[in-house]
């Protein structure tokens, strides 16, 4: 049964953290993501620039209780493949209005790259479902909390920046969820197939997140 808009959206509220795998090794790809699947995590984001990425998104869109999106969306023929593969959230470095519609156009959840509270009001107009904030500035809790102030219906959620030993202050400041990138998947241990300590970061980051309950949608 494929996952609704507001189904993928309930399970981001639930969860709050993404996995999201950016790499070039192509024989790294499936260990890497079920790694962190073992470690925990239901909501899996691999990009478009990962070697044989709509392979991976179609073999996970299959796996019962995983969530598994597309990340590097650039254009709406990406945004065409990824969903055919199976991708229910499209997330991109950037905001593209026209993305954003696709999403509202076939129940995906959108989650495009903002980085000022001009971009992140532009992508909420558009109907984007989440604001990706990135790259997460060095002052990104502080960040957080300083747009919400005046923009508290954002559902701001930070990536390439977010820790192990960070997340607990990008959470506290109110950011709706976070993305674990380079910081989950560890460079030398996927170079070293150490999947093991992916799995095991994996849990600790999520032992965190879990900590702070889930956030509210409205």
């Amino acid at each position: 049964m494929t996952q609704t808009r507001a189904a993928v959206l309930a399970a981001f509220a639930q969860h709050r953290a993404s996995a999201i795998l950016r790499t070039n090794d192509r024989e790294a790809v499936r260990p890497a993501l079920e790694a962190a699947i073992a470690g925990g995590f239901r909501l899996v984001e691999v990009t478009m620039t990962t070697p044989d990425c709509l392979e991976h998104i179609a073999a996970l869109s299959e796996r019962h209780g995983i969530v598994v999106g597309a990340g590097t969306v650039l254009t709406i023929d990406a945004a065409k493949e990824a969903m055919a593969a199976g991708a229910r959230f499209l997330v991109s470095p950037c905001t593209d209005p026209q993305v954003i519609t696709f999403c509202r156009q076939h129940d995906l959840v959108s989650v495009p790259g903002t980085f000022t509270p001009t971009e992140m009001m532009t992508a909420h107009r558009a109907g984007a479902d989440l604001v990706k904030l990135f790259p997460g500035p060095t002052n990104g809790p502080e960040f957080v909390r300083a747009v919400r102030g005046p923009l508290p219906f954002l559902r701001i959620f930070p990536t390439s920046g977010v820790t192990e030993d960070n997340v607990d202050q990008w959470l506290q400041a109110g950011a709706f969820g976070v993305g674990f990138v380079a910081s989950l998947f560890d460079a030398d241990d996927i170079k070293l197939r150490r999947f093991d300590a992916i799995t095991a970061r994996a849990a600790r980051m999520l032992a965190k997140v879990k900590a702070h309950g889930p956030a509210t949608i409205g």
